[in-house]
């Protein structure tokens, strides 16, 4: 009888929780069983794991073996338990030598010919392990999305042949880290919609410079054809680099997510535009096996609503939560996942259902009543957490024909920049978190604006909420202008904004 202990993890969200792998060989008919809350994907590793150990000359045991996944109520899913498994059944039986794999966490999946393949979320499994002294069997597949997490002991398998070579002599060699340049972020940034493209719309655009400044959620109201959908497209043209951590944490959703890792996405704010036939579940993540939705992969960036009374308003009442809390929990009959998603909300919308309704130009066709039941398809608190109201107009014939030269993304971004950089300084946080004391803090108001607020609030019949979100704009405001005080302008500036059309 032989017994033998391997480190292993699983994914829940996108922290990584360790499983360990506990392999049991002792008499009875030949076979093996898996144990501990095995999902299928888990359970028929125990064929992949017998044919890559034949494949590669090794020998496995033809008795009864036992694979103990320990916690045992905790839910096991995919295909990186196949190398600790075999790994497990090779320590137990003699043919690795004893203490191998200490100090030694293995996730992997194998191929029959004993090929190690990638497995999902190898970035937030490997910030798990970081700055500890445990190291990282992982696949090489997997080795630019690992490698990003810059102090994990990182060890990188090509098949299960190998690997053995190297334990049995007891020389893993660790990665060497390279230098990742920024020429993949410059190359995308070279590729990204200009604000010089757009014309006219001044109050839009400043609407756009605010909110990315302090990462304000924005609506966009006007008739059909005015560049609410270009102007929403270039929001991530102007929104600041992103830090290490915020990359981090975009790249460990990526990394868990179906459409999985890309590398040359990384640091790259995301921008996510679901189209308005999606599902409340397609929104906030969830499925048996929880994955992450829109709000998650937007995380850190842009999700772009377009023609956002077409939404269910069930659908858009879901976003409540996640607007005010920045993270979505999702909870099942076997399971709970916790997924970060604060973020910015862009939204476009036409008046009325004809589209023409306060237009110029073109005479709407709908009835009060019309306009009234199209306004009510979206619910008054879901209205009340965006920070920013903007009208968008028709054009004139004569702007539309100026060849006056527009001021570029890139001059934007900085003076974006520079705000952001005076929020982090002072309250290490974005505006739009500003909480309670922090908020009394850092937005006082003199006795003037303070009675221009609170006028303000009657006359447009301000809940507390909203209240709140026009004294962050103003201080958003106020930051662009480089000023350490909110003045009355800033506050009449951000109340103009909160005008529902």
């Amino acid at each position: 009888m032989s017994y033998a202990t391997v480190q292993s993890c699983t994914l829940s969200g996108i922290n990584a929780l360790p499983v360990t792998v506990e392999i049991h060989i002792g008499g009875g008919l030949p076979g093996m069983s898996i144990v501990g809350l095995p999902q299928s994907a888990v359970r028929e590793s125990k064929d992949r794991v017998k044919a890559a150990i034949v494949h590669v000359g090794l020998k496995f045991p033809m008795v009864k073996i036992v694979v103990n996944l320990a916690p045992a109520d905790l839910p096991k899913q995919g295909g990186r338990f196949d190398l600790p498994i075999a790994l497990g059944v090779l320590l137990a039986t003699g043919q690795l030598p004893e203490g191998a794999l200490d100090h030694r966490v293995v996730v992997g999946e194998l191929g029959l010919t004993g090929q190690i393949r990638a497995v999902s979320g190898a970035l937030p499994t490997a910030l798990a392990f970081s700055q500890s002294r445990v190291g990282l069997i992982m696949p090489e597949a997997n080795q630019h999305e690992a490698m990003r997490s810059a102090h994990t002991k990182l060890y990188l398998a090509t098949d299960l042949l190998s690997l053995y070579s190297q334990l049995k002599r007891k020389r893993l060699r660790e990665v060497k880290r390279d230098t990742f340049a920024s020429t993949e972020l410059d190359k995308q940034q070279g590729l990204r919609l200009d604000m010089a493209d757009v014309r006219g719309q001044a109050r839009a655009r400043r609407a756009l410079e605010i909110a990315a400044a302090g990462a304000h959620n924005l609506i966009m109201v006007g008739p059909p054809g005015t560049g609410k959908s270009m102007l929403a497209s270039r929001m991530p043209s102007i929104q600041p680099s992103m830090s290490d951590k915020e990359a981090m944490e975009t790249a460990s959703i990526q990394s868990i997510s179906h459409t999985g890792f890309d590398d040359s996405h990384w640091g790259i704010r995301p921008f996510r535009s679901p189209h308005h036939t999606s599902s409340g579940v397609a929104l906030v993540g969830g499925g048996s096996k929880p994955m992450p939705g829109e709000i998650s992969m937007a995380h850190n960036g842009v999700l772009f609503l377009d023609e956002l009374s077409e939404f269910p308003r069930a659908v858009l009442d879901v976003l409540r939560e996640p607007m005010e809390t920045g993270n979505i929990s999702i909870a099942r009959a076997a399971r709970q996942c916790e997924f970060p998603a604060r973020f910015q909300l862009v939204a476009a919308m036409n008046p009325c259902p004809c589209g023409y309704y306060g237009d110029d130009d073109i005479q709407c066709r709908c009835t009060p009543d019309q306009i009234a039941r199209y306004a009510m398809r979206i619910s008054g608190p879901f209205l009340d957490r965006i920070d920013l109201h903007v009208q968008v107009s028709r054009l004139s014939r004569q702007q539309m024909q100026s060849t006056n030269v527009q001021e570029s993304s890139e001059c934007i971004r900085q003076r974006v920049s520079n705000a952001r950089a005076i929020q982090m300084a002072r309250q290490q946080s974005v505006n739009s978190q500003l909480r309670g004391n922090l908020l009394d803090k850092y937005v006082q108001l003199d006795k003037p604006s303070q009675t221009l607020l609170d006028n303000a609030s009657d006359q447009l019949a301000l809940s507390l909420r909203a209240v709140h979100r026009v004294l962050r704009v103003a201080r958003t405001i106020a930051d662009l202008d480089a000023l350490c005080d909110v003045e009355s302008e800033h506050v009449v500036e951000a109340l103009s904004y909160r005008q529902r059309h």
